[in-house]
């Protein structure tokens, strides 16, 4: 082998295929042991160098020169060169799965080549990548040559080639996004402190300012709106809440819940709940559709968050303070205790660490356990009567539905026998003006008047 040619075809292929010289040069030197090791043995100790300056070859077998001339003759050509192209697309996957596996949860644009059975097929600029059907935003759907935006979620090595796998569910798309069309975020004067996503419908993103001359949530929507609308935009019309942080729970909650009022934040350390009061009107908003408003600032804070009104509140606080007093070797103090930490139910009261149920009221090990033990008890008979309750309501629905099916049933055959009824009665009348034409009719004969029929009276006779 020409040490010149040697030396423009490492070139080359570092060039093109992004691989560092070194590690080209030892896949060549592995190539060319394994083909030495194919002629003389397997067990011969054969090594080979290049040397990365002039790119001429000298090797050893078992500790004798070997001739670069008896190694060209010797050594198999077409094994070294199958080797060696081997070891340089190890090389290249190796290169592509560092690069993308550093681009992990990073935005890439790619254009869909394909679009096959739900899953997309995108190009990127060195690779291709899927973007599988359970990765997209629900409802959306690509075609080919389209321009998208996701993030790299998977890499991983797949034999000789890298997979990687994209997404536009993940809460970093929007974070990525926000980053490109608010400067203030690249420029770290505004921070992404939270975020809470349920793709294609709502998003909730906190965010917080280092400089207090600029209004982080303001800058975040930009004027009239036009940055938050480029993200909502390519994220297929998703709804963004955009919120101010804060590290006081009863500051952050209420601004997590928006656009609902809030009345009050009452905070359950113990239990990591957080019971928000608001008036009625404000119930159904605060919650959301299908709980989705809750759900997210819930995500979003880090708490459970409960939404109910005061009057509930005082319900819950009063069953519970009497549910709780019912308990074997619980007392009245203890029971207001226990409801004044945010434990409303017999579900709550089950999870408590005995030591803190101790400490609480002073108790010993034995009289904690056995309360908890109740506790427990009670919340899988609870359960237990709710399963009732919602498969006696699905009987209930079943059989309101097969009641519902049957009269519809009924009412179809009732309509095919009058429709049948009618074509007979049409059928007989054209048979008997065949067989009495109406110039046969006598002439004293007169039609019968258009009164009444089948036993109804006339409007004359009716009261």
């Amino acid at each position: 082998m020409n040490p010149s040619e040697l030396l423009r075809i490492v070139d080359a292929i570092h060039r093109d295929k992004n691989i560092d010289k070194e590690i080209v040069f030892e896949g060549i030197e592995a190539a060319l042991i394994s083909a030495a090791k194919k002629h003389y043995g397997e067990d011969e100790e054969i090594v080979i160098k290049i040397d990365r300056g002039n790119g001429s070859i000298s090797g050893t077998h078992n500790g004798d020169p070997l001739d670069p001339a008896e190694m060209s003759e010797r050594i198999g050509a077409q094994t070294a060169k199958q080797v060696m192209i081997q070891k340089i697309r190890e090389a290249e996957r190796d290169a592509l799965f560092d690069e993308y596996i550093d681009l992990k949860d990073q935005l890439v644009t790619g254009v869909v080549q394909r679009y096959d059975g739900g899953a997309a097929t995108v190009t990127l600029p060195n690779a291709e990548a899927i973007l599988p059907r359970s990765e997209q935003i629900p409802g959306e759907s690509h075609h080919t040559n389209e321009r998208v935006r996701a993030t790299v979620c998977d890499v991983r090595k797949q034999g000789a080639k890298v997979k990687i796998i994209l997404s536009r569910t993940r809460a970093h798309l929007v974070e990525r996004l926000f980053e490109q069309e608010i400067p203030e975020i690249s420029d770290g004067v505004i921070e992404v402190r939270a975020m809470a996503r349920e793709p294609g419908y709502r998003t909730k993103v906190a965010v917080s300012s280092t400089d207090q001359r600029v209004d982080c949530v303001g800058a975040c929507v930009g004027v009239r709106g036009n940055r938050i609308k480029n993200v909502v935009d390519e994220l297929g019309g998703e709804r963004i809440d955009i919120v101010r942080w804060s590290d006081d729970m009863q500051v952050l909650i209420p601004n997590a819940l928006q656009p609902a009022e809030v009345d009050e934040v009452i905070l359950c350390r113990m239990l990591g709940r957080a019971i928000v009061l608001v008036r009625e009107d404000q119930l159904s908003l605060a919650i959301g559709r299908r709980g989705q408003n809750v759900r997210l600032a819930s995500k979003l804070c880090g708490w459970d968050i409960e939404i109910m009104t005061r009057d509930e509140l005082e319900d819950q606080l009063e069953q519970a303070v009497v549910g709780f007093s019912s308990l074997e070797g619980m007392s009245d103090e203890l029971a207001e205790r226990l409801v004044g930490e945010g434990f409303l139910s017999y579900d709550d009261l089950s999870v408590i660490e005995p030591e803190d149920l101790m400490e609480m009221g002073a108790l010993t090990r034995e009289a904690g356990d056995r309360i908890i033990e109740q506790a427990e008890q009670k919340a899988e008979d609870a359960e237990q009567k709710a399963a009732q309750e919602r498969r006696r309501q699905r009987e209930e629905q079943r059989q309101a539905a097969a009641t519902a099916a049957e009269e519809a049933q009924r009412g179809q055959g009732d309509g095919q026998m009058h429709a049948e009824a009618d074509e007979a009665i049409a059928t007989s009348e054209e048979a008997t003006s065949e067989e009495t034409p109406a110039d046969e009719i006598s002439s004293d004969e007169t039609p019968p008047d258009d009164g009444p029929f089948d036993g109804e009276s006339s409007p004359e006779q009716q009261p």
